[in-house]
């Protein structure tokens, strides 16, 4: 497995922030995608740009050889030669050689870095950190199996881990028309702590095997890095059997849970002969669609999971969820939580929950809330009146839990 060498990135601006870098004679347009140098425009295939990108996010700071795969290649297998090759290109761009090395520095064996002051400007006010999208630093922790996970903080107040889940990105969640809604509001009154699950996102994607067992270690790690000695954890869908083992495991650890859209028996458990067969289903939809938005397979996905939602909304969260994760890795989670059963846990949670449902939850039955509040010691249930597995920040039913989750943590 490869591991991160280069700890922390701190994007100046989320996915669409209108920020231009100046350094040395040359200049990066990160909205129009352009470099300049001298003042006049320089073409650069987009892996080279994304080179140059990466180093003026760290400028001063060395970017690591594994760091610039995962960025740059989306961690995918590529030999010494191209990654040379790109870092060569880059620094011709800039006007510099590999030999006086005066603007991008070879680390050997390690990494480069931009050893030339750095400044950023911001064209579009709207996007300043008090009016738009909140800036993040995104750091990296290790799981005990040697996993590395993607994790943030963002806002103040008392601490809220949103679990980990099927399927979100650290970085365009921020930008998402589902998500941002639901850190705004949940980073407005708490340190909200988040992280990729592991093998997506902004996580490695090299890693172990995904399960119930590695998904707490994975929340371990994370809290541990987090510096949380006792927080509430919000957990949608697969993520709460991972937060009640965890609650179980450590009850000296967790405040409150807060569940929306949870199930304690995958559809292979709970319904062998359906299950079976819409396990098999959603593979193959995956398996043949995934990663363009337009095709009638993950257009069907998408609708399963988000009945109402409008074109954009769907046309977001299913590019969203082919930035986060390769088609193989969707399916191997899926498949995973497909055999979920876990109710046995249940009566070792010993902090209060609120289990909060979709009445008709078209993924994971209305059925599976009642399940779950019906074994734990200390449970409120929650109806919300919507068809969406995924909540729609449109939605009553987002502001009717919104509410419900802020009055419980308080």
């Amino acid at each position: 497995m490869r591991l991160l060498n280069c700890l922390e990135w701190t994007p100046f601006r989320a996915q669409h922030a209108s920020v231009i870098y100046s350094f040395a004679d040359s200049e990066i347009d990160v909205d129009a995608h352009t470099l300049r140098r001298g003042g006049q425009e320089v073409h650069v295939e987009p892996q080279v740009f994304d080179v140059l990108h990466l180093l003026v996010s760290h400028a001063g700071d060395m970017v690591s050889y594994d760091t610039l795969i995962d960025v740059v290649w989306d961690g995918r297998i590529v030999s010494d030669a191209t990654v040379a090759a790109r870092i060569s290109a880059a620094r011709a761009a800039v006007g510099d050689t590999g030999r006086t090395q005066d603007i991008i520095q070879t680390i050997a064996r390690r990494g480069i870095k931009l050893i030339v002051p750095v400044h950023a400007h911001d064209t579009d006010p709207q996007n300043s950190p008090t009016t738009g999208v909140p800036t993040q630093t995104i750091r990296m922790t290790t799981s005990q199996d040697g996993s590395v996970l993607a994790w943030s903080s963002l806002g103040k107040g008392t601490p809220l881990l949103r679990a980990g889940h099927w399927l979100t990105h650290l970085e365009k969640d921020l930008t998402s028309s589902i998500w941002g809604p639901w850190i705004d509001r949940l980073s407005s009154r708490h340190q909200l702590v988040r992280y990729d699950p592991r093998g997506t996102g902004m996580s490695a994607r090299d890693c172990g095997a995904i399960s119930v067992r590695n998904g707490v270690e994975d929340m371990l790690a994370v809290a541990d890095a987090a510096r949380l000695e006792r927080f509430s954890i919000l957990a949608s869908s697969q993520s709460a059997a991972i937060a009640f083992h965890f609650a179980a495991r450590f009850p000296d650890r967790v405040d409150k849970i807060v569940t929306c859209g949870a199930f304690i028996q995958g559809s292979c458990v709970r319904d062998p002969a359906s299950g079976n067969v819409m396990t098999d289903a959603l593979a193959v939809m995956i398996k043949e669609g995934w990663g363009n938005p337009d095709s009638g397979y993950m257009r069907s996905v998408g609708t399963l999971f988000m009945p109402s939602a409008t074109d954009g909304e769907l046309s977001d969260i299913l590019e969203l969820q082919a930035a986060s994760a390769s088609s193989e890795r969707a399916i191997e989670i899926r498949t995973c939580c497909a055999y979920y059963d876990e109710i046995p846990v249940l009566a070792r949670v010993g902090v209060p929950v609120l289990v909060a449902h979709a009445i008709n939850d078209s993924v994971h039955p209305f059925g599976q809330a009642q399940l779950i509040a019906s074994h734990l010691p200390d449970a409120r249930l929650l109806p919300l009146e919507t068809t969406n597995h995924l909540m729609s920040p449109r939605e009553a039913a987002f502001d009717v839990f919104m509410t419900a989750l802020e009055a419980f943590l308080e």
